[in-house]
Order: C-alpha cells, then structure tokens, then sequence
C-alpha cells in the first residue's frame, strides 16, 4: 500500500514523499529508521478521491511467478544469505504488487520469531499445503537451498505441462467460438437480405436452403430468446459442476473423453508421481505425502483413488497394493512401484514414472493438436461451404431463368 508523508530530515529541513508499505505502522517505522520525524502520514489514495482507490480485483499471483520466486529464494539461500534478508530483498525488488506484499508479511512474521513454513501457510492461495510442507521438511533438515531448488523444479515442470495442455485446448476453443460467432452474424445480417430475393423468385427452393432460411429466420425472430437460454444453460451447467455429483460427473467425462481423457489420464499421473518423488525425496513421510498429494491431483476421481490408497496404506498394505486396485491406474506403474518399493528404490522409480508420463503428456498434446488442426479445417470449411451453396445455388439458377 503507497502512502504519503510529511517529514524533517536529520538536518531540520520539511521533505515529502510517498512509501510502499503493508500498513501504516511498518511505514512510520521504515521513516522512522531513517532518522525521519515524521509531521504527517496518510494513504496515497486519500490524496485523488475515487480514481485513485487501488483495484485488487486482478491482484492475482500466478503460477509462473510462484516458480521464480522459488528460484530466487534457492540461490539467495545458496549465498547464505538469512531468511529474513531473503524475503525483505526479494519484496523490495518484486515488481508485483500483490506478491510484493504477501513477502512483506511473511518478512515480518520471521522477524517476529515465526518459521518460514509457519509464516508461509497463513497465505494458503500462494502456498500450498504441499509447498509448506515441502519447507517444513527443508528447515528440519538444514537444506532449504536444495528444497527451493526441488520446489522450483517441480513448479517449473508442472507449470510447463500444465501450460502445454491449457494452449492446446485453448486454440480449438478460440477457432470454433470465432466460426459460430461469424455464422450467427451470416444468418442474422446477411442471409435475411437474400433469402428475400429468393424466396420472391417463386422458384422452388431446396430443401438445403429452406433449412438454412428457417434457422435464419429463427435466430432473426427469437435470437435473444436463444442467447438468454444458453446463457442460463451455462450457468446451470456450472453450479452443477460445482455440487459433488457435478465434480464427479466432469471428472469422469475428463478422462472418458476420446483422445483428451487419454491426455488427462497421463497429466494426473505425471503430478502424482512427481508429487510423491519430491516429497519423499525431501524426507517427508508417505502418509503426509500421499494426503498432500491428495490435495493437488485437480481431479476427484484421481483424489479419491489416492484417499482411499492412504487408508490402505495406513493398514499397512504397501502402496502398489493399495493404488493396484483401480482400473484407473495403469499396470506398468503398479508394476514400476512395487519394484521400487522391494528395492529400495521407490524415490527414482517415481522420478523415473514422472518423467516419463510428462513426456507422454507432451507427446499427446502435440498428437492432439495435430489431429484437431485438419479436421476442424475440414468441418469449417464444410460448413461455410454448405451455408454458401445453399444461397448462391437458387441465386445462380434465378439469374439463369432470366
């Protein structure tokens, strides 16, 4: 938050500035370092009414800038630099205001006695239960330059998957919402105008293109009619998603889906085992790491399965016996875990796990990207075929029976 001051400086003389602060007390105390005696202070948007009001709306931190925070923070480790100099450099030279601030407070917290992971759960949208738990385990061990390293790898791989998946199906979405947008403005501007021609002709028409004048016609006579249904269909169709039934219906749809659900499938898995591989690799025990990875799969079929493989895992069973039962786990990786865990070896079984089905993830977006291109060329270009000859035809045959 920027605010405004009044001061005298050491030497007697009136200065005035603004200072990016978390609130007003840290601000007086920075000025105050200073050597500032401070004769007024206030919020900078008390100064411009309500243009000048911050707007927190899209103060959103994203993924991307988790994953160079964690950079950061391992390689100031590395310089043996303490924590609480880490958090107050990096929040200082931050250029996003919101993650500018939640460094801030962290600061603060250490400074006032609390651990790293301590002041880092209270900003659960950043950090995540896994995160902090990753930390914790870091600060018992004495590695926290190796388990930011881990974190920023493992935030970097997830993030670079997850991207990869997200542009894939974004590029589909954007070409199809731009093909029917184009086709409502045909059928509700253009073809109006000509079916008028066509239809004054008294030839016959084709059966082709009466069904193109009456979706005209439909869409010119109850379009907004339309548009409020599909909107409220939406609308419905997302508090349905938000219901467990709703969850688990989308879940399953997800991963049933042809070509996409095999996609899916293998980015679930890619996170799991990658989840497991980094935790466990850092010390953290298998039932805190399966609960946490629990939390982070973003699937409730894929979360259920390792649930209920926690429980079976607390009763003792091994993991390969407790994720082995459900068709949605693949053989080869029940197969890949048990010879780890007889071996010994279950950290880079997973490791090995993870990479593999990352590169099967990349594999299958630039699979799926290069089936879709093609055949949404072929469908689109079917489809303003069919609306062109269904006008241009009777239009031709007019102009010929003159």
């Amino acid at each position: 938050m920027l605010f405004k001051y009044k001061a005298l400086n050491e030497s007697g003389a009136e200065t005035e500035g603004s200072i990016d602060a978390i609130n007003i007390d840290i601000a007086i105390n920075s000025l105050q370092r200073r050597g500032f005696v401070i004769t007024t202070i206030k919020p900078a948007d008390e100064q411009g009414g309500i243009f000048a009001k911050e707007i927190t709306f899209f103060d959103r931190i994203s993924n991307k800038e988790v994953v160079i925070l964690s950079r950061q923070i391992a390689t100031l480790f590395g310089a043996q630099v303490s924590a609480l100099r880490v958090f107050k450099l990096l929040a200082s030279e931050t250029e996003s205001r919101p993650l500018r601030k939640v460094l801030f407070e962290v600061s603060e917290d250490i400074q006032g006695g609390m651990t790293i992971s301590g002041a880092m759960s209270k900003h659960g949208k950043v950090f995540s239960g896994f995160y902090v738990n990753m930390v914790k385990a870091g600060e018992e061990s004495g590695k926290l330059d190796e388990t930011f390293e881990y974190l920023a790898d493992y935030l970097d791989r997830n993030y670079e998957v997850t991207s990869k998946v997200k542009n894939a199906l974004i590029y589909p979405a954007f070409v199809v919402f731009t093909f029917i947008v184009v086709m409502a403005l045909m059928l509700t501007v253009v073809i109006p105008k000509i079916s008028t021609i066509i239809t004054d002709s008294g030839q016959k028409i084709p059966i082709y293109t009466q069904i193109v004048i009456n979706l005209s016609n439909f869409l010119v006579d109850f379009g907004w009619f339309f548009l409020i249904a599909v909107i409220v269909g939406i609308f419905l169709i997302i508090r349905f998603g938000m219901t467990p039934a709703g969850k688990v219906f989308f879940a399953r749809l997800r991963i049933d889906t042809p070509y996409v659900g095999d996609l899916y499938r293998k980015l679930y898995l890619s996170r799991i085992s990658d989840n497991l591989n980094t935790m466990l690799g850092s010390g953290i025990p298998m039932i805190k790491a399966l609960e946490l990875t629990s939390n982070v799969v973003d699937n409730v079929i894929y979360e259920d399965i390792v649930k209920q493989s926690l429980d079976a895992v607390k009763g003792g069973a091994p993991l390969s016996d407790a994720i082995g039962r459900y068709p949605e786990i693949p053989g080869i990786l029940v197969q890949m875990i048990k010879v780890g865990e007889e071996t010994g070896e279950l950290g880079n079984i997973l490791k090995t796990l993870a990479r593999f089905y990352q590169r099967e993830v990349v594999n299958a977006v630039d699979t799926l990207v290069g089936l879709i291109e093609p055949v949404m060329i072929v469908l689109l270009g079917l489809g303003v075929g069919f609306l062109l000859a269904s006008v241009l035809i009777p239009i031709y045959n007019i102009s010929s029976s003159i």
